[in-house]
């Protein structure tokens, strides 16, 4: 798994372990229907206990990146089940970024010209 622990960061591992798995899936390294690891293996290969994974796995499902299967496991969901969240949270954080550019005297064009600048990376 991708999954990397940073224990300098503040953020309760759990969270950590939320937002390497929504990168993975918003990225489409993992795809929908793919079939993620169990609580327990995770919890081996992180070195973590597994109430953490299984806390971890029950805030994706609520946020709908993932969904389970009665005896058969945990499964990446399809875009169309947290894309839409995904995008509105996205923008909140773009409102509030170019919020305090204008407070820094960034006008509206500069503004744009960035973002159009890296729509062609």
């Amino acid at each position: 798994m991708l999954i990397q622990i940073d224990y300098q960061d503040k953020r309760p591992i759990y969270e950590q372990v939320v937002e390497k798995m929504q990168n993975l899936i918003v990225r489409g390294i993992l795809g929908a229907d793919d079939k993620i690891p169990s609580v327990r293996s995770l919890a081996i290969e992180l070195s973590i206990n597994p109430n953490t994974i299984q806390k971890a796995y029950q805030e994706l499902e609520r946020m709908g990146y993932i969904y389970t299967v009665k005896g058969r496991g945990n499964f990446v969901s399809g875009p169309d089940n947290w894309k839409d969240d995904h995008k509105s949270e996205c923008l909140e954080e773009l409102d509030k970024i170019v919020a305090r550019l204008y407070t820094l005297g960034v006008d509206e064009e500069e503004i744009i010209a960035h973002l159009r600048e890296k729509r062609n990376l």
